[in-house]
């Protein structure tokens, strides 16, 4: 995925942007001017877009941030899926290493939607960020016949219970279960569940679809009954397997799929990320 770039005028309106993006013969990232024609470089805001974890274009949006800096502009970054939040502990401290980069180009606004840990929140500067129970209300909840929504366990409980009250709906925890002498993944449970209606299962991130596949698979449930909502769809190795347990698979636009799942719908965030530009 490149960095996309865009241009806002002074009355927060779309117009030509001001640069474009290119690489040199040896690789290194570079941002040119394309459009000069506004002279009041300082009352623009310059806008990039970065989607998924690539390094290469974590340095295209330094080059960028850096050319807005030096036009007088203001920069806001869109960066739906921050990158390192799951490594939020441990050795290497991820989270702080990807917040230090993203720090350094010193962007004005950094705007991230449905972050994996509070840990980067508190480490990403000048961070505004979107949750995501409007943008499921919105693209899958509102109109439809949803009676319930399941967090699938315990990390998922706040999101998924902020989704059920804002969609007027009860919340159902499920758990995973591992063995203590090996720390595997021993199984499933869950609250009892209604004995009709359709389940939305509400989480932020999907790798190969493991964890959820289990928990459908736990409920007893038709996929008819069951849809699921993941605000970044990685979808690594076993994920299209996901369709044979959801007739609903949503996600957004947050990181490029690594894998096709079959019936997958993607929700554009660009609506809900630009109308929080300060």
């Amino acid at each position: 995925m490149a960095v996309e770039l865009s241009t806002w005028d002074t009355q927060g309106t779309p117009t030509t942007p001001t640069f474009s993006t290119m690489r040199f013969p040896a690789g290194e990232a570079h941002v040119k001017v394309r459009d000069d024609a506004d002279a009041d470089a300082e009352a623009t805001t310059e806008i990039a877009t970065l989607r998924g974890t690539s390094g290469d274009d974590l340095l295209m949006l330094g080059m960028w941030a850096d050319a807005v800096r030096q036009r007088g502009a203001r920069s806001v970054a869109l960066i739906p899926y921050l990158p390192g939040a799951r490594q939020d502990r441990g050795l290497p401290f991820g989270a702080k290493v990807y917040a230090d980069v993203l720090n350094g180009f010193r962007i004005d606004q950094v705007i991230a939607f449905d972050p994996h840990s509070p840990v980067i929140v508190g480490l990403v500067e000048r961070l505004t960020v979107v949750t995501s129970e409007q943008v499921v209300c919105d693209a899958v909840l509102a109109g439809s016949d949803y009676s319930g929504v399941i967090a699938p366990d315990k990390g998922a409980v706040a999101r998924a219970s902020a989704v059920a009250v804002a969609a007027g709906l009860p919340l159902f925890r499920a758990e995973k279960h591992r063995n203590p002498d090996t720390g595997k993944l021993d199984g499933f449970s869950c609250e009892p569940l209604p004995e009709t209606g359709r389940l939305l299962v509400v989480d932020d991130i999907c790798d190969g679809g493991g964890t959820f596949m289990g928990l459908a698979g736990s409920t007893g449930l038709p996929k008819e009954r069951l849809g699921l909502w993941v605000s970044h769809g990685v979808f690594s190795g076993r994920a299209p397997q996901l369709a044979d347990h959801f007739g609903e698979i949503v996600t957004t636009d947050s990181y490029p799929a690594q894998q096709d799942v079959p019936g997958l719908r993607t929700v554009p965030l660009s609506p809900y990320l630009t109308k929080e530009i300060r």
